[in-house]
C-alpha cells in the first residue's frame, strides 16, 4: 500500500472517530469520549492494514480485545453501583472499530456514511425517543403492515409475465402497489406530525398525498356539520386535487424518467393553473382555522390487494384497448379507470411508455384525461355529500380546471 494512501486512511479514521467521540463527550459518557473513539477507529484501520500481511485473525483478535476491554469497563462500573450502564456507547465502540477496519479494503464513502450516520443517531437521541413516544398502536400497526407489504410479500412474488398481452407481472404489480402505498404512508406520517390542527394549505397537501378522493369525501360531509365552512372546504379539496398532479409527475419520474421532457411541460402547465387557483383562494381563506378529519391507515392489506387487482385490470384493459381499438380504445379506458382512481392508469401508462409500447405524447394525454374524469367524480361526490353552497364553489373551480385541461388536450402540439 502506498504511503500516501496509508496516511489518507488513517486521517479519515481519525476524523470519523473524532466526530463520534465529540458527540459522546457532550453526552458525558464515562466509557469512551473525545479521545478514545478516534483511537478505537484508528486501531481498527491499523488492524486491517496488518491483516493484509498477517491474515484476518489480526482483525478478529483486535475486535475480541476491544470487546473484552468494554466488558471490563462495564464490570467496573457495575461494581461501583451503576446498575444500568446501557449499551449505546458499547455498540458504537465496536461499530467504529469495524468502520476503521472497513476503510482499508472497502469503499471510503460507505465508511464515511456509516461513521456520520452513527454520529447523527447518537445526537438525535432525544428526538428519536420523542418520536417513539408519539407513535401510537395504530401508527405502529401501519409501519408493520408496510413492512409486510414490502419486505414479506414483495420478495416472494414471481418476477415473470403471465396472461394475455404479456403485461401481468406479479412482482412488478406489487412493486407498483408498494410505491403508491409509500406515497400515501408519507402523507399519513406527516399528518401525524402536524396533528389534526393543521392549516388549510397543509390539510390540502396532506390530504392529496394520502388520497385526494377521500379528502373530497371528508370535507364534503363536514360542510353539513360545520356552518359556513364551504369556502374552506373548497380550498382544501382544490389543494388536494392539485397534489394529484404532483403524484403523477413523481410516478412518471420514477418509472419512465426519459419521458419527462415530453410529459412534464403539459402536466406542469396543468399543475401551474391549479396552483394559481390555490394561491388566489389561499389569500382569502388562510386565516380561517381548520381541523383535518381523522385519516385512515393507508397500509391496510385489503385495500392494497384491491388496488393491485384494479391495477391489473387497468393494465389488461389498456393493452387490450390498444390491440383491438387503437389509440381511441386507450382514451376510453383512461376516462373510465380515472373516474375513481388516477394512480392505476398513471402507473400502467408510465410502464407502457417505459416498455416503448406507447409514445410519451399520447401517455400524458391519457393521464390528463383520467384526471379530468376524476374531477367529474369528485364533483358528483360533492353534489351527493356536500351542501349546495359547497357544490356551487366546487363547480366554478372545477369548471376552470376542466377548461384548462381540455385546452391542453386540444391545442398542445404533439412533439
Amino acid at each position: 500500500m502506498e504511503l500516501q494512501r496509508i496516511f489518507y486512511l488513517l486521517a479519515v479514521a481519525l476524523g470519523l472517530g473524532l466526530l463520534v467521540g465529540l458527540q459522546r463527550e457532550r453526552s458525558e459518557t464515562r466509557l469512551a469520549g473525545f479521545r478514545t473513539f478516534p483511537i478505537i477507529t484508528v486501531f481498527g484501520t491499523v488492524c486491517a492494514m496488518l491483516a493484509r500481511d498477517y491474515g484476518g485473525w489480526v482483525i478478529a483478535a483486535g475486535f475480541l480485545a476491544l470487546a473484552a476491554m468494554v466488558f471490563s469497563g462495564n464490570l467496573a462500573r457495575m461494581k461501583m453501583g451503576e446498575t444500568d450502564p446501557g449499551l449505546t456507547t458499547e455498540v458504537s465502540i465496536l461499530l467504529m472499530f469495524g468502520v476503521g477496519a472497513y476503510l482499508v479494503n472497502g469503499l471510503t464513502p460507505v465508511a464515511v456514511a456509516i461513521g456520520g450516520g452513527v454520529a447523527v443517531l447518537l445526537y438525535l437521541k432525544p428526538q428519536l425517543h420523542a418520536l417513539a413516544a408519539k407513535i401510537g398502536e395504530a401508527d405502529f400497526k401501519a409501519i408493520m403492515q408496510f413492512v409486510l407489504i414490502t419486505l414479506v410479500i414483495l420478495p416472494v412474488l414471481p418476477n415473470q409475465t403471465y396472461g394475455p398481452y404479456a403485461v401481468l407481472n406479479p412482482h412488478r404489480l406489487w412493486l407498483f402497489v408498494v410505491f403508491i402505498v409509500a406515497i400515501s404512508l408519507a402523507g399519513y406520517v406527516a399528518y401525524k406530525f402536524f396533528s389534526r390542527n393543521a392549516g388549510a394549505m397543509i390539510s390540502g397537501v396532506l390530504g392529496g398525498l394520502i388520497s385526494s378522493t377521500a379528502t373530497t369525501v371528508s370535507y364534503a360531509r363536514r360542510s353539513h356539520a360545520i356552518v359556513n365552512s364551504e369556502n374552506l372546504a373548497a380550498f382544501v379539496i382544490l389543494v388536494a386535487s392539485t397534489i394529484l398532479y404532483c403524484r403523477v409527475l413523481v410516478i412518471l419520474a420514477a418509472i419512465a424518467p426519459l419521458s419527462l421532457s415530453v410529459v412534464a411541460p403539459p402536466l406542469g402547465a396543468m399543475l401551474g393553473a391549479l396552483v394559481v387557483l390555490c394561491v388566489g383562494l389561499w389569500f382569502k381563506e388562510r386565516h380561517d382555522p381548520v381541523q383535518m378529519p381523522e385519516q385512515t391507515n393507508p397500509t391496510e392489506l385489503k385495500p392494497a390487494i384491491v388496488f393491485g387487482l384494479l391495477l391489473a385490470v387497468v393494465l389488461l384493459a389498456t393493452a387490450a384497448g390498444k390491440a383491438h381499438f387503437g389509440e381511441g380504445g386507450l382514451y376510453v379506458v383512461a376516462a373510465l379507470s380515472g373516474f375513481t382512481d388516477v394512480d392505476a392508469i398513471s402507473l400502467s401508462t408510465a410502464q407502457m411508455i417505459k416498455d416503448n409500447r406507447l409514445d410519451a405524447d399520447t401517455g400524458w394525454r391519457l393521464i390528463l384525461l383520467a384526471s379530468l374524469s376524476n374531477l367529474i367524480f369528485k364533483g358528483l361526490t360533492v353534489a351527493v355529500l356536500g351542501t349546495r353552497r359547497l357544490l356551487a364553489r366546487i363547480a366554478v373551480l372545477f369548471a376552470v380546471v376542466f377548461a384548462v385541461g381540455i385546452s391542453l388536450l386540444v391545442f398542445w402540439p404533439r412533439s
